[in-house]
């Protein structure tokens, strides 16, 4: 069943399953205003019983990160330049910016489990995208890179707090402030990527992921994404008592005495 399918993103669902598709090959699915609004609402449409939102790429890249006609004098037709906005108010540049941030925060919900199925380029903002999933499933030919910073921008869509959360701050600093590729093996070794697979798998081991996902009960599941999400947050004995009122909170549920 087909929910959306406009700017360049698709939103299908099978039962439990919603898939998120970048479907602007042709430009290897880079990124605008419009894509990001759709990408928001994307999330908005979801159906309660989804488990499992897939985010895919067509065609030879993920997504080659944003549209290079954001950085002309014009922009995009119907949006404010980069330009424009730099001109504007404090108050009005923080908010656009903020706005454009609610394509890359809703992946992490509690009550989803996100996973990114990522092949060939996945450029800055299709790095912040990768990022906002709470996994990566990566073919063997994929290319992370940040490459903000060697534009003079820094990377402002989410996706510096899980990098520095995946790779730690120097790697991450390195990163980012040399705009490098990262590919598959190195992806894997420092925890960027779950899984490296040949390119022409990689639609089945997301399937096959997203099917061991669904094989525990949701709430279980629920539960546990948000221990682990709140952890680093938490000292180790403010841990120790969430996991407890967790674990309480199941063995009720289990027992019949839920709410």
């Amino acid at each position: 069943m087909t929910l959306l399918d406009k700017d360049g993103v698709r939103l299908t669902v099978d039962d439990t399953i919603a898939t998120v598709t970048l479907a602007n090959a042709a430009k290897r699915n880079a990124q605008s205003p419009a894509m990001w609004r759709a990408l928001a609402e994307a999330g908005s449409l979801l159906p309660g019983d989804v488990r499992i939102v897939v985010l895919r790429g067509e065609g030879k890249s993920f997504s080659a990160g944003l549209d290079r006609q954001a950085f002309t004098p014009e922009g995009f037709d119907g949006e404010p330049s980069f330009l424009d906005l730099a001109r504007g108010a404090d108050t009005e540049l923080d908010a656009t910016i903020a706005e454009y941030q609610e394509a890359f925060t809703w992946w992490r919900r509690t009550d989803l489990v996100s996973i990114a199925a990522v092949q060939g380029h996945a450029i800055g903002a299709g790095f912040q995208l990768a990022l906002a999933c709470d996994l990566r499933v990566v073919a063997e030919d994929v290319q992370f890179a940040m490459r903000e910073t060697s534009l003079g921008l820094v990377p402002d869509l989410t996706g510096t707090h899980p990098l520095v959360g995946l790779v730690g701050y120097a790697r991450a600093l390195e990163i980012c402030a040399t705009g490098r590729f990262v590919h598959a093996e190195e992806a894997e070794r420092v925890g960027l990527a779950n899984l490296v697979v040949p390119g022409d798998e990689l639609d089945g081991a997301v399937a096959d992921l997203a099917a061991a996902l669904i094989a525990a009960p949701r709430d279980a599941v629920i539960e546990t994404k948000a221990l682990l999400a709140g952890a680093a947050g938490r000292t180790y004995e403010e841990q120790r008592t969430a996991e407890r009122a967790a674990q309480a909170r199941r063995l009720r549920d289990l027992a019949g005495l839920g709410d």
